[in-house]
This record gives structure tokens, sequence and C-alpha cells, in this order.
């Protein structure tokens, strides 16, 4: 039994090889929510509507992925990965030197454990910016 196959090319192939690359220019503004909104919508063929609704179901997910509970990180594929970072609290500490006035000491008050949120670019939006 011989398995058979076909030589004809896929015609999905065929639609990603004829679609030219989509040109971006440079933005010299900076948009505010409203002009992302309509910026979106227009290239999206969706309103404006639907894109706010879109981008608070982000933000809503982002939330739940970094909360207390979550997994703590968040990744938006190909530009940026979202985590919280947990710093542990810092304990008292006396007769530090002071580096603003050497000769003297000072004390340094204690530091509660704390949550940071880091955001760190990935490969696709290093591109951005070259």
């Amino acid at each position: 039994m011989a398995a058979t196959r076909s030589t004809s090319k896929k015609p999905a192939a065929a639609k990603a090889a004829s679609k030219p690359a989509k040109k971006t220019t440079a933005i010299s503004e900076k948009y505010t929510k409203t002009a992302i909104l309509a910026e979106i919508a227009q290239n999206t063929d969706l309103s404006k509507k639907q894109v706010d609704a879109v981008l608070n179901e982000l933000g809503d997910l982002i939330e739940r992925h970094i909360k207390k509970r979550g997994c703590g990180e968040f990744t938006l594929p190909g530009l940026l990965k979202i985590k919280a970072v947990k710093k542990p609290a810092q304990p008292a500490r006396k007769n530090v030197p002071n580096p603003f006035r050497p000769g003297e000491f000072m004390d340094i008050p204690k530091k509660p454990a704390s949550t940071r949120v880091k955001v760190l670019p990935l490969k696709k939006l290093k591109e951005f910016a070259q």
C-alpha cells in the first residue's frame, strides 16, 4: 500500500506570496486614546466600540495574569513580556556611611516586601526602534 501525494500547490501559499508587504510610515506626534482607537478601527474595518472593547479586554487579561494569585507573567507575542517581580523586605540598617557627606553615618529604615511590574521588549519591538 503506497501513499499518494498531490503535487499541486496549496491556494493559501499562493495568496501569501502574491500579497505585498504592508508598508508602515513613522508617526511624528503621540496619539491619544481616541486617535489610537480611530486608527485601529480604520485599518481593521471594525467599529471604534469593538476596538475599545478589545483593548479593555486585553487590559483585563493582563490584570488577571499579573494579580496576586496569578501566574505573574503575560506575553504579547513578538512585542513584549510583562512580569510581576516580588522584592523581599529590606531590614533596617544603622551606621551606614553617608554617600553624600563623607565621614558621616546615617540610619536606613526598613522597607516592606513589594511587587514590581517589569516590562521587557521582545525581538519584534526591538526591531521597530531600529
